[in-house]
């Protein structure tokens, strides 16, 4: 099993920046395929962005591609959000998750989630 806790969350203002980091606890991390989701009231959790088991491969959301970038740190069994030009419809609930999938874009194939971090953007 694996315990996920997110941090990094916090308000900005719009153009702004912010870094999620996402701690995994476990000794297996390295194994499993990492994803960044967000959610606000009343809507569905949406895909962010998600990262292969070695890191070598990622994946992102148009709505954010060119301005998120996702990584991990195996050895420290860690994976980021690196946030930049926020604006306000960036403002949501992150959560990560763990899957056993290679790739995968679904909610439905994460297995493992954090309690989330809420990042607000103001304009």
């Amino acid at each position: 099993q694996v315990q996920l806790v997110e941090s990094g969350g916090g308000s900005v203002q719009a153009g702004g920046s912010l870094r999620l980091s996402c701690a995994a606890s476990g000794r297996t991390f390295s194994s499993y395929l990492m994803g960044w989701f967000r959610q606000t009231p009343g809507k569905e959790r949406e895909f962010v962005a998600r990262i292969n088991r070695s890191g070598s491969s990622t994946y992102y959301a148009d709505s954010v591609k060119g301005r998120f970038t996702i990584s991990r740190d195996n050895a420290k069994n860690t994976v980021y959000l690196q946030m930049n030009n926020l604006n306000s419809e960036d403002t949501a609930v992150y959560s990560c998750a763990a899957g056993r999938l290679s790739y995968s874009s679904y909610v439905g194939s994460y297995e493992y989630w954090g309690q989330g971090t809420q990042v607000t953007v103001s304009s």
